[in-house]
């Protein structure tokens, strides 16, 4: 596997600007070969014209939507849901259940909130871990009723 497309799962799945260092650790590499996997991520995108891009802050690199294609979100994504609530959601679900502790460490620490507000929307359950302190996350009906999903496919490792 391409290292590029590594990280570009990566950058999507944590949802939030990366350092090259964190991008490294996550990728099992070297910084070096990390700033050259995301040349080639940058330089696809670019070529692809894709929607999507990679973007370089003070913060780190992150995976957005072109500024071009925001008028969009407004009537794709379910107002009540924001980006990150959907990542967090779509996570849980092909995880369906996963450990919050796991759902943090792949999304980081913001997932508590989003967690949280999925709950408090009905999109997900939380029940305590019978001999541990994290709970078992899970979408709910209502989650499958919202997205006309009957059944989610089963995700191996």
């Amino acid at each position: 596997m391409r290292l590029a497309t590594t990280i570009e799962a990566i950058l999507y799945l944590k949802g939030q600007p990366l350092s090259l260092t964190e991008i490294a650790q996550w990728a099992n590499c070297e910084v070096d070969e990390v700033q050259e996997g995301l040349i080639e991520l940058m330089s696809d995108y670019a070529y692809r014209d894709s929607a999507l891009e990679v973007l370089e802050t003070p913060q780190g690199y992150s995976l957005q939507l072109r500024s071009s294609f925001e008028h969009l979100m407004d009537n794709l994504i379910p107002p009540e849901l924001g980006t990150g609530n959907l990542r967090t959601l779509a996570a849980i679900a092909l995880k369906n259940p996963i450990l919050q502790t796991d759902l943090i460490e792949l999304r980081g620490s913001t997932a508590y909130q989003q967690v949280q507000e999925l709950v408090d929307l009905g999109f997900v359950r939380k029940r305590r871990q019978e001999n541990g302190r994290s709970y078992w996350l899970e979408v709910t009906d209502k989650f499958h009723q919202y997205f006309e999903i009957d059944q989610l496919p089963e995700v191996t490792p």
